[in-house]
Parts: C-alpha cells; sequence; structure tokens
C-alpha cells in the first residue's frame, strides 16, 4: 500500500475507531502503537507497513488452522450465495448448522445432547447462566442460582460473564462481580501451594475450600461451577495433578452442575479433541468458540447435556417455547465457516499435530527457560504454554509491576518478529500457535523467545 493510504488509515484508525483492551487516551493522542493488519498465511501475519510476524498466540487462541485456508473462504462465499441468513427460531433450521451439531455431538465427551449456537463465547455464557437459572427453576429450586468461578479464571466480558471472569482488569470501573456470582482459589500450583505440599494435596486442599464455601452458602443455594479444564487468559496454567478428580467428587456431593468453559481448550489445542476429555472432566454444559471456525467468522455454542437437556424439555412443557434467543443464533454463513473448519481440523489430524508437535514445543521451553535467571516456571499442555517471570527465582519474588517485565518482553518478541501475548495476570509471556505450527517453526518461536527474554534480562 503506498504511504499516505496507511498515513491516513493510522490518522482515522485513531480518530474514529474504539480499540478493545486499548489505553484509550494515549492511542487517541498517538502514544501507543498502531498497526493494520492486512493479510496472513500458515502461522504469518503482515501488515501495512509489509512486516511479516510469526503468530505465536493464534489471533486470541482462534486461529487453530492458520491464516490464509481457501477452503474456509470458498465454503463462506458458496453459503452466502445460497442462503445469507435466516433465523432459527420456532424450528426453523439449515443445512450447514445442523451437519455441524451432529459432528460436535459426536465428538464431544459422553452424555453431550445439543448444541445453542451464538457469536462469542461471552454470549455462549451468557447462554450457560440463563440455563442453569431456568434448570432449577424447572426443578422448583428458586433458591439454587449461585455460580461459583475461579480467580484467575476467564468466562467473557459481559455483566454476568464479566462477573465470573476472575480478573481485576475485567471488573475495575465497571462494577462488577454481580451477584450471584462467587469466586474460589485459583489452582495454580507454583504461587499457591503450600511449603512440602503435594499436587495431589494441594488439589485436595482447594476441593475442601470449595466445599467449605458450598456449606457457607448452604448447598440448596449453589448452582454450577464453571471452569477452564486450563486457565486460559489467568495465565496458561494447567490443573495439578487430581484437580478435577476432586472438584468433580465435591460438585457432585452437592448436586451442582459443572460447566466446562472449552472457549479455548476445544476443538484440539490440548492434544485430546476437548480440554474435558484430556482431563476426564464430566460436564453438564460446555461452552464452545474460537476454534470452531479458527475464527474466520464469529461462531460460539453451548453444548448441553442429557441431564440439563431433560429439564429443558420439561420447561417446554411447563412454560411454552423457551424465552432465550439471538437474532444470530446458528447464523448458515458462520455455520459452513464452521464446517469447513473442522474439515480441516480433523482432515489433517490437527488435534494430533498439538499433541505431538505441543510436546516438542513444552520440551524446548524447558530444555531452553528452565535454568533461565529470570524465568520462575515453564508450563503447559499441547499447544499452549507460558513462561512466568520472577526476580528471584530461589525467594519466588515477583517483579515490581511498575517494571511491567511481561510486556516489556512481549514488546521485545515483536522486535523479533513474533507475536507472543503478555498476559494480565503477573509477569507472564503465553503462547498458543495455530495448530498447524511445525517443529521448524516451534524452533523459530523458542530462538525468538529466548533473543526477546535475554534482552530484557539485560536491562534488569
Amino acid at each position: 500500500m503506498n504511504e499516505k493510504l496507511v498515513n491516513d488509515l493510522h490518522e482515522l484508525d485513531r480518530k474514529y475507531f474504539f480499540h478493545p483492551s486499548t489505553h484509550m487516551r494515549a492511542h487517541a493522542d498517538g502514544e501507543t502503537p498502531s498497526r493494520i493488519i492486512r493479510g496472513g498465511e500458515g502461522v504469518h501475519i503482515w501488515d501495512t507497513d509489509g512486516q511479516k510476524t510469526l503468530d505465536a498466540f493464534a489471533g486470541l487462541y482462534c486461529v487453530n488452522v492458520g491464516y490464509g485456508r481457501q477452503e474456509i473462504a470458498d465454503a463462506i462465499h458458496k453459503q452466502a450465495s445460497e442462503l445469507a441468513y435466516y433465523h432459527t427460531y420456532v424450528g426453523h433450521g439449515n443445512e450447514p448448522v445442523i451437519r455441524l451439531s451432529q459432528r460436535i455431538v459426536e465428538k464431544a465427551p459422553k452424555g453431550m445432547k445439543r448444541v445453542y449456537y451464538g457469536m462469542s463465547g461471552s454470549d455462549a455464557n451468557e447462554t450457560n447462566i440463563k440455563l442453569v437459572w431456568y434448570y432449577n427453576n424447572i426443578l422448583g429450586r428458586p433458591e439454587k442460582k449461585k455460580i461459583i468461578s475461579r480467580w484467575r479464571g476467564y468466562h467473557g466480558s459481559g455483566i454476568m460473564t464479566g462477573s465470573l471472569t476472575g480478573l481485576e482488569l475485567f471488573h475495575n470501573a465497571f462494577d462488577l462481580p454481580r451477584a450471584p456470582i462467587l469466586h474460589t482459589s485459583t489452582p495454580h500450583y507454583y504461587w499457591n501451594a503450600k511449603e512440602g505440599e503435594t499436587e495431589l494435596d494441594f488439589s485436595k486442599r482447594l476441593a475442601a475450600e470449595l466445599e467449605e464455601m458450598i456449606l457457607a452458602e448452604g448447598p440448596e443455594t449453589v448452582a454450577a461451577f464453571i471452569g477452564e479444564p486450563v486457565l486460559g487468559t489467568g495465565g496458561i496454567v494447567p490443573p495439578p495433578e487430581g484437580y478435577w478428580a476432586e472438584i468433580q467428587a465435591v460438585l457432585k456431593k452437592y448436586d451442582i452442575l459443572l460447566i466446562a468453559d472449552e472457549v479455548v481448550t476445544a476443538f484440539g489445542r490440548t492434544g485430546s479433541y476437548f480440554g474435558s476429555q484430556h482431563y476426564d472432566m464430566e460436564p453438564d454444559l460446555i461452552t464452545i468458540a474460537k476454534g470452531v471456525s479458527s475464527g474466520y467468522l464469529p461462531l460460539s455454542g453451548v453444548i448441553v447435556g442429557e441431564r440439563v437437556w431433560q429439564v429443558l424439555e420439561q420447561g417446554s412443557d411447563q412454560l411454552g417455547p423457551i424465552g432465550h434467543g439471538w437474532t444470530y443464533s446458528a447464523h448458515p454463513v458462520c455455520a459452513a465457516a464452521a464446517n469447513a473448519n473442522l474439515d480441516i481440523v480433523d482432515g489433517e489430524d490437527l488435534t494430533g499435530n498439538a499433541r505431538e508437535t505441543g510436546a516438542y514445543l513444552q520440551q524446548r521451553l524447558h530444555e531452553t527457560f528452565d535454568d533461565h535467571p529470570i524465568v520462575g516456571e515453564v508450563r503447559g499442555v499441547g499447544l499452549m504454554a507460558a513462561l512466568e517471570f520472577v526476580a528471584d527465582k530461589e525467594k519466588k519474588e515477583r517483579f515490581d509491576p511498575a517494571l511491567k517485565v511481561g510486556p516489556q518482553i512481549s514488546a521485545a518478541c515483536l522486535e523479533q518478529g513474533m507475536i507472543a501475548r503478555a498476559m494480565p495476570h503477573g509477569d507472564i509471556l503465553g503462547f498458543a500457535p495455530p495448530l498447524i505450527i511445525t517443529k521448524d517453526e516451534v524452533d523459530q518461536v523458542v530462538t525468538k523467545a529466548k533473543a526477546a527474554v535475554d534482552k530484557v534480562a539485560a536491562t534488569l
């Protein structure tokens, strides 16, 4: 693109566009970088200045099949030419969403029955909240409405989903969290385990703390527990040994529904098709988004299990049609994109690549950073990984937040031609590359990360 057009776009961007998760005044005044992305192919994107970058975060964990997949573009065009839109209220359907629903349910953990669609993970979790409340109303338990989330969990940016989210950044100045949302302990062994405590002991303690909370609130008031199989935006933290088994035992004891938020982990990222399968979870509701369409078009869903579905049917017999719907639920073009995307995920065995190449990524990160003086922890599963930076490894002392070590290292990665994300809780660098990534590209990711970490470490 010519220089004048690029400059005009940057000016218009700062003048008219309200960016999410951005320092608003600084961006409007030109104090922070502005980057206009123009194209992408494979694991790379490029901008209007011609700078090519290895995207080691797949957009926002979502471009699982990589950029520039013509198969998906063709499917979108074909479906838009045949039927660009029609609603799915009162029994209307379309072939793409019917086919998509079948393949998702057949691949999902056992006991799942139906899929309800939306456009984002946030609206899917709003649906989950309403279904949980509806479920207990139909069962004659109007007081059983509280939902327990975890500190550092991420479940959306709406009013109620932002309340489920356990990160202060998403609460500050928004009057969040709102009742009846509660938060329990973060399952991060590195920071939260007591001296001498094994991972399994730590998991048992967290489950005991959850049970104490449930008993204090009154089991008759607690409806559901929501958790990501692997904490995502809260720092890419896999669960400690035995965590989900211990938590599920408590939930079953008190008749509490389990919502597995698989917006990040579904469709292969952990090396299993669903994160719930990876950790032997038995959810009643599953949240999906991101990887279902690889971000080519917005699509989300709630996979509803048999236990809940039976009560929903009962509710319709009592109350008539359910009073919940989105205009774009089960949008045919989005469903067509998702089918084309999952054809690639299945046909190219990207789940297997996440498992095998993901294991290589974890190995290379450990080899490179376990002994690095400012890296306190290397962690991850499949094609999700994180480095956490500390000022003193022996004492586990954090850096002064004012130093912004994580953002500095993320910026240094960009200078190396790679996107890795500074996570919003601590000095953490996150990796979640497209599931098509090769071992050679993993080597590039690790090499660029090492150069960035070393550069910032030298200034500290």
